[in-house]
């Protein structure tokens, strides 16, 4: 992996000329995110969505996904990578399932737990959580809280309908269980797990975090984020959950001052407030 203060090829390959700070303003003015929190390859994303579109100029890229919705949509797609599927990297859910989930019993003497899908785009990850919250016998209605910036990522979440190809690691007794099957390619999360998933939108660099968190799920998120924000929001997550809760992240996103924050380890990509 790549040390956090090194500059990659793709960086250096792309450097953001003048305008580009006009546009990142511009761009936070109408979506509420702050271009410079990213790492700077970010502007590498931006600048092959212009050559796909054939578009020049920052001025009139803006002006295309200003005006067009479809646009709009593929930059923020693009940008904070809204693809994923049920239950990603399995062995991390069975973990989840297997491990943590009976250690926060045991030491709480309750099966009541504060889930957290931190960046959780369409919906994926949350609802994976809701299942695990069915499957574990969790006592609390709405046990799962998902987040994201993106109104439109979370409109589709809400929604609930998914390919089928997205449960391939889901066990086939789950998928019959907890979704309809609405096409040969398509199904529909049952309202039984979508009670257990409260969706709303928030900035993770600016808003204010809930407290008490047991366990925080934020998963191929922070990769584009610069380091200062990197270490700020983990800080944040950090506060944000009770003594004795998890943070997990993704595979390619350890946090290697994670001592320096305050969390223990308790596994590859997964991280313990002390109690």
């Amino acid at each position: 992996m790549k040390g956090e203060g090194a500059v990659s090829i793709e960086e250096k390959a792309y450097p953001a000329p003048p305008e580009y700070e006009v546009f990142k303003k511009r761009i936070q003015e109408l979506t509420g995110i702050d271009l410079n929190a990213y790492k700077f390859q970010i502007h590498r994303r931006v600048h092959m969505l212009m050559q796909r579109w054939n578009v020049t100029s920052y001025d009139e890229y803006y002006k295309v996904i200003s005006t067009r919705e479809d646009k709009l949509r593929e930059f923020l797609d693009y940008l904070t990578i809204n693809v994923s599927e049920f239950f990603r990297n399995a062995n991390r859910w069975w973990e989840l399932k297997d491990k943590v989930f009976p250690l926060i019993f045991k030491e709480t003497g309750q099966k009541k737990l504060k889930l957290w899908s931190a960046g959780c785009a369409t919906g994926e990850e949350p609802y994976s959580l809701g299942v695990l919250a069915l499957e574990t016998g969790l006592t609390n209605p709405q046990p799962v809280l998902a987040t994201d910036i993106d109104r439109g990522a979370l409109a589709k979440a809400q929604a609930g309908i998914f390919q089928k190809r997205q449960l391939v690691n889901a066990p086939p007794e789950w998928i019959s269980k907890y979704f309809s099957e609405i096409d040969a390619n398509t199904v529909q999360v049952k309202n039984v797990v979508k009670e257990k998933v409260n969706f709303r939108q928030q900035n993770l660099i600016k808003d204010p975090f809930d407290s008490g968190m047991d366990v925080i799920l934020c998963r191929n998120v922070v990769i584009y984020f610069s380091p200062e924000t990197k270490s700020a929001l983990y800080e944040k997550f950090f506060n944000a959950l009770r003594p004795g809760g998890y943070l997990m992240t993704g595979s390619t996103e350890q946090i290697f001052e994670y001592k320096k924050i305050g969390f223990e380890s308790a596994g590859p990509f997964l991280y313990r407030k002390p109690r």
